[in-house]
C-alpha cells in the first residue's frame, strides 16, 4: 500500500490531468501506482470534505476535478512522488551531485512503438482532452483558427521559461503594433518576434514540416536569429564544446558524433505512431543532446507542437508552467536520465493548455458551415490577392470575377462578403492561416 502522503499527491495530480472533471476510473488509470477500488473511493472522499477536490454529479456520473483557485493558481503544480524524488536530487548543492557526461545508452534503448515514456493511459487522457472542440475537418482548418489566438501565448509563455521579461500585453502590442517595450532589453523583443516567426513555420501546413533536419534546423535558425554571437550559427549543428549553468551535465562535444544522435532522433521522432509520446519525445531529448550552439530548448518545445499541430489537436503552449518545475525536469534528463519529473510537467502543462484551448473555442462558437465548405478557395483567395499586391479596387473586381466563374450562384454574397472582411482583418499576427509571409504582408498592406 502506498504511503499516504504520496497517495494524495498522486491522486491531485491524476485529477489535474482532467480540467473538465474525472471519473473514478479516470483518477485510477492516471495514478501511477495500483490502489484498491474502495481505497481510492475513501481517499477521493476525504480530499472532497477537505476542500481539495470537487465532486459534481453522482452514481456513475460522479465526476472529480480540482477547486478553480488550486487549478489556476500559478505553481501550483502537483507532482508524483517519483517526479519529487528527481526535484530533490537535483536541487542539491552542485557540489553534491556527480558530474555526468552524454549517456549513448539513453537515446540507443528507446525503441518507437515499443519504448513508452507516457503510460498507455495517460497517451488516452491526453487525447481525450487534446480534441475538446475540434472538428475533423483535414487539416486542422479550424485548429488554426485557434491557433492565432494562442500564438501569443505560445511566444510569451516559451520566452517566458527563458527569463524574458516582457509581459504578456507587452507581447501583444509587438505582435499587432510592432512596437516594443519601453526599458525592455531589445533580444527580449527579439526573441518572442523569433517565436512567432517560428510558430508561423510549423502552422504553415507544408508537407516537409516534420521530425527532420529541414524542419528542426530551421526552426533554431528562425528562433536564434539575430540572438547569437556567431550568425553563422542559426540552424547549423554545432562544433564546438558548450556549457550549461547550474548542472553537472557536460553534453556530447565530438561533432560526428553529434551528427550522428541528431539523425538517430530525428529518425527515431518521426517512427512514433502516438502524438504525445512524439511531442514529449522531442522535449526530452533534444535538449539532452544539446545539438545547436545555443536555443536548444526553445527548438525542443517547438518541436514538440508539430505532431500537435499536423493532428488538429490542442498546441501547447506552456501557460502557467513554473520554471523551476520545468528546469528541475530537464536537469533530471540532464543529470539522472530520469523523466519522471519533466513528465508530470509535460502531462500537467498540457492540461492546462487544453483547458485554455476549450475556452477559446467556446468562445468562439461553433465553426460556421459555410466557411468550412469553401474554405480552400476563401485561403486561396486570399493569399492571391496579397501576394500579387493587390490594391483595393483591384481586389474587389478578383473577388467577384472569382466568385462569377467559381462560386454557386446562392453562396456568391456571402462568399464576397467573407473574403473582403479576411482582407480587412489581415494583420501581421494571422497571416500564417493562409501561408503568407511576413514580407508578402507589408509590401500588400502598403499597396492596399
Amino acid at each position: 500500500m502506498p504511503k499516504p502522503d504520496n497517495l494524495i499527491a498522486d491522486l491531485l495530480r491524476a485529477t489535474a490531468q482532467f480540467p473538465a472533471g474525472a471519473s473514478l476510473s479516470d483518477v485510477a488509470g492516471a495514478l501511477t501506482q495500483e490502489v484498491p477500488r474502495r481505497t481510492l473511493q475513501r481517499r477521493l472522499s476525504t480530499l472532497c470534505k477537505e476542500g481539495k477536490l470537487i465532486a459534481e454529479g453522482s452514481g456513475r456520473g460522479m465526476r472529480y476535478r480540482l477547486p478553480v483557485s488550486a487549478e489556476t493558481a500559478a505553481g501550483a503544480m502537483l507532482l508524483g512522488p517519483e517526479g519529487k524524488d528527481v526535484k530533490d536530487r537535483v536541487n542539491r548543492p552542485i557540489v553534491a551531485r556527480q558530474p555526468v557526461g552524454y549517456q549513448r545508452s539513453f537515446l540507443d534503448s528507446y525503441r518507437p512503438n515499443v519504448t513508452a515514456y507516457l503510460p498507455e493511459s495517460t497517451r488516452k487522457q491526453l487525447a481525450g482532452i487534446g480534441k475538446v472542440g475540434i472538428t475533423d475537418q483535414p487539416g486542422g482548418t479550424y485548429t488554426r483558427q485557434l491557433m492565432d489566438r494562442l500564438l501569443i501565448d505560445l511566444s510569451w509563455n516559451s520566452s517566458r521559461l527563458e527569463g524574458n521579461t516582457y509581459s504578456l500585453l507587452e507581447t501583444q502590442r509587438l505582435f499587432e503594433l510592432g512596437e516594443s517595450a519601453e526599458g525592455k532589453a531589445a533580444a527580449d523583443a527579439q526573441m518572442i518576434l523569433n517565436h512567432k516567426a517560428a510558430i508561423e513555420l510549423i502552422t504553415s501546413g507544408r508537407d516537409e514540416i516534420g521530425f527532420n533536419r529541414y524542419t528542426i534546423c530551421n526552426l533554431h535558425a528562425l528562433l536564434a536569429d539575430n540572438l547569437l554571437a556567431n550568425p553563422a550559427a542559426c540552424g547549423r549543428v554545432r562544433t564546438q564544446a558548450v556549457g550549461i549553468t547550474g548542472t553537472v551535465f557536460h553534453p556530447l562535444e565530438n561533432p560526428h558524433e553529434i551528427e550522428a544522435y541528431l539523425h538517430e532522433i530525428m529518425a527515431k521522432g518521426a517512427s512514433i505512431s502516438n502524438p504525445f509520446e512524439q511531442a514529449f519525445f522531442a522535449m526530452v531529448h533534444l535538449p539532452y543532446l544539446q545539438p545547436f550552439e545555443d536555443v536548444n530548448k526553445r527548438v525542443s518545445r517547438l518541436a514538440a507542437n508539430i505532431p500537435l499541430v499536423r493532428q488538429g489537436l490542442c498546441p501547447l503552449s506552456f501557460v502557467d508552467v513554473p520554471q523551476d518545475d520545468y528546469v528541475s525536469g530537464l536537469l533530471g534528463v540532464y543529470e539522472l536520465n530520469r523523466i519522471d519529473l519533466l513528465r508530470d510537467v509535460f502531462v500537467w502543462a498540457y492540461s492546462r493548455s487544453a483547458a485554455r484551448y476549450s475556452a477559446i473555442r467556446h468562445s468562439l462558437g461553433e465553426p460556421d458551415p459555410f466557411r468550412l465548405r469553401h474554405r480552400a478557395q476563401i485561403g486561396s483567395l486570399v493569399q492571391d490577392i496579397v501576394q500579387r499586391h493587390l490594391d483595393k479596387p483591384a481586389a474587389i473586381a478578383h473577388i467577384r470575377q472569382h466568385a462569377e466563374t467559381a462560386i454557386p450562384r446562392q453562396d456568391r454574397d456571402r462568399f464576397i462578403e467573407i473574403v473582403e472582411t479576411e482582407l480587412t482583418n489581415l494583420h501581421e499576427g494571422n497571416i500564417a492561416r493562409y501561408r503568407l509571409r511576413p514580407t508578402e504582408f507589408a509590401e500588400w498592406h502598403a499597396a492596399w
